[in-house]
């Protein structure tokens, strides 16, 4: 591991450590080994890390389908990990920590938002493909929603039960945000988003069949979209995000907090929109209080004058340019019938990094580390 980054991993661990509080710390099972062995041995529900009694409850019951709960984590954090690739917080994520993406989502800021809603949306999705592939006993393909077919087709196939996959993430990944404060209420709304994304790009799916693919006949089944698309649409709707205040009233079992649109003069979020209430870092400077890793030594779009670009990617700091060599194929060649020849060709790229950071400090008369960065 490079220094730099030693440096801010031992500063998370001295100066985050309160980010386990009401983290959701199960999602570390997506990031392991364990969960490719949990539909054969239920005790190892047990050892999820972070498991509320309602959950634990939920995967000792529904044991054959916790490797899908835990398959649409990983697809979530994937997908976020390419949404922000381009951008000073592109999604890193914590080796051999509980809290994958470190004290980052310790805050109710609009990255944690979307990996909520992502995530979310992810368990949903998984859970839904794996009913339909036949991989679980409890569920399978939709039969209530197919109504009378179109125009020229006709009902075939496994229509993916996608109601099915987002009850099922809003039993587990809803479990815990039972608590009456204003975290909970943004981390509740911000789910629920996600999983409505999924529902509202359900799609009809079909396949021609007759002689020499003349399509006489079409059979048609409801699909769930790529998770790219989930993805993209969800990335917009950080982009818009609603912030919000917070309120607290008095009632019969005690205050709750509750979320207000900040900003009276703007349309209010609807429940696709994702929301905050606490503003982001800039995410330009490692700062193990927030879980910045900053953009050092990260790989900028030199042309651009996006977020992806040198001028904003690296704050202002300049970038390093170097050269490399790779192999490629070119000159290929069809030959019939049927293979394709190639010969190898050495170019040559020019490669631009955001140059390093100067001192920063965790906290005021602690600990110092120097020139630390992000990962790429």
């Amino acid at each position: 591991m490079e220094p730099h980054l030693l440096g801010l991993l031992l500063g998370l661990l001295l100066c985050g450590t309160r980010v386990l509080a009401g983290y959701p710390i199960w999602w570390s099972l997506a990031l392991g080994q364990q969960y490719t062995s949990l539909g054969s041995q239920p005790l190892l529900c047990g050892s999820i890390p972070g498991l509320v009694p309602k959950q634990l409850r939920f995967c000792r019951n529904y044991i054959e389908i916790m490797p899908s709960v835990a398959e649409g984590v990983k697809l979530g954090i994937q997908e976020c990990q390419h949404q922000f690739r381009g951008r000073r917080w592109n999604c890193t994520t914590i080796d051999d920590s509980l809290a994958i993406f470190g004290p980052v989502l310790d805050k109710a800021t609009r990255e944690s938002a979307f990996v909520h809603a992502i995530a979310s949306a992810g368990v949903a999705f998984a859970v839904t493909r794996s009913c339909a592939e036949g991989t679980s006993t409890i569920c399978g393909c939709d039969s209530h929603h197919k109504g009378p077919p179109g125009e020229g087709w006709k009902w075939g196939g496994c229509s993916e039960d996608a109601d099915f996959g987002v009850l099922v993430s809003r039993e587990f990944a809803d479990a815990r945000e039972n608590r009456p404060d204003a975290r909970s209420a943004m981390n509740k709304h911000n789910n629920e988003a996600g999983r409505t994304t999924i529902l509202d790009h359900m799609h009809l799916k079909c396949k021609c069949h007759g002689l020499s693919g003349s399509c006489e006949v079409k059979t048609c089944w409801w699909a769930q979209p790529d998770f790219r698309a989930i993805g993209d649409f969800l990335k917009d709707k950080y982009d818009s995000a609603s912030e919000m205040v917070v309120e607290k009233h008095r009632e019969s079992r005690g205050w709750v907090e509750t979320l207000r649109a900040k900003y009276a003069l703007f349309k209010p979020p609807t429940e696709r929109d994702l929301v905050y209430y606490e503003n982001s870092p800039n995410f330009c400077e490692p700062n193990p209080e927030t879980g910045s890793f900053g953009t050092r030594d990260r790989t900028c779009n030199v042309t651009s004058h996006g977020i992806d670009g040198c001028d904003l990617l690296c704050c202002g700091r300049g970038h390093n340019t170097r050269t490399e060599k790779r192999k490629e194929k070119c000159h290929c060649i069809f030959h019939w019938c049927c293979y394709v020849s190639c010969q190898e060709c050495v170019r040559i790229y020019d490669v631009h990094t955001c140059k390093a950071l100067g001192m920063v400090k965790c906290v005021a008369g602690q600990t110092d580390w120097s020139s630390m960065g992000s990962r790429t």
